[in-house]
């Protein structure tokens, strides 16, 4: 994970700490898929020696390839390979880039800036960063695969209330079809986001579906493919104003 500090712009004084993956990861990918390639080379030249054994057929249409081209191409895809998942791993990292006024979260070229004052606490829930607002309701939930340590001190350090855990965890429901209380239209979200979680390749859409129902004033969180709601406080209510037709108190 790299972590710095630096200034937000040239004379400011406010400092800026970004924790994201380091840019090494993608070389060091490339170098993994070397070794891959060059130890699919010798799979290859073992698996043609046993009568029995499964893919025998690629491994004499690989064995057929002279050397050092075989060699040459078996490693040189493994980089290729090593570089394309490199940069997806950087692509589906989060980004956090935290001051004591602002917070950025990047992912999947998508940027979020949130003021300081906007955000109450911050708690890691399992694999995801959660931000709540001053009324419990959930302004962003993202993956999150760095130091988790060095996550709680670059908020703290900033003065951004971290807690160790879900204040609210105990307010949470199990969700079922017709729920009863919730927003217009929450329930159908939900329906929908249920029927998505059951498809490898609807991750997208489930991410989607539970902006949508932040939107609603809804909080979600996951577990075994099943859904747990909660509703923010209600908002405060104003200070009670003078009797209407009475003058205020000189």
């Amino acid at each position: 994970m790299r972590m710095s500090k630096r200034a937000k712009s040239p004379g400011a004084a406010e400092q800026v700490t970004v924790l994201a993956q380091p840019a090494w990861i993608v070389p060091a990918f490339a170098a993994v898929g070397a070794v891959v390639g060059w130890l699919v080379k010798l799979l290859a030249n073992w698996l043609v020696d046993w009568d029995w054994a499964p893919l025998k057929g690629p491994a004499k249409l690989l064995n057929s390839i002279p050397e050092p081209w075989l060699t040459i191409l078996g490693v040189t895809a493994g980089v290729v390979l090593g570089v394309l998942v490199g940069f997806i791993a950087l692509h589906e990292s989060l980004t956090v880039r935290v001051s004591d006024t602002r917070l950025t979260l990047t992912i999947r070229d998508e940027t979020r800036e949130l003021r300081r004052a906007d955000i109450g606490p911050l708690f890691l829930d399992g694999k995801f960063l959660v931000l709540l607002g001053h009324r419990t309701e959930e302004l962003a939930r993202e993956p999150f695969d760095l130091d988790r340590a060095a996550l709680a001190a670059a908020f703290t350090a900033h003065g951004y209330d971290w807690a160790a855990e879900d204040p609210h965890k105990a307010d949470f429901h199990l969700w079922v079809p017709d729920t009863p209380g919730l927003p217009v239209g929450a329930n159908a979200l939900l329906s929908a986001r249920a029927h998505a979680m059951r498809k490898t390749d609807k991750k997208e859409d489930v991410r989607a579906l539970r902006e949508e129902l932040n939107g609603l004033g809804l909080a979600i969180r996951d577990e075994s493919k099943r859904q747990y709601w909660r509703l923010p406080k209600p908002p405060p209510e104003p200070p009670p104003g003078p009797h209407p037709g009475r003058s205020p108190a000189a």
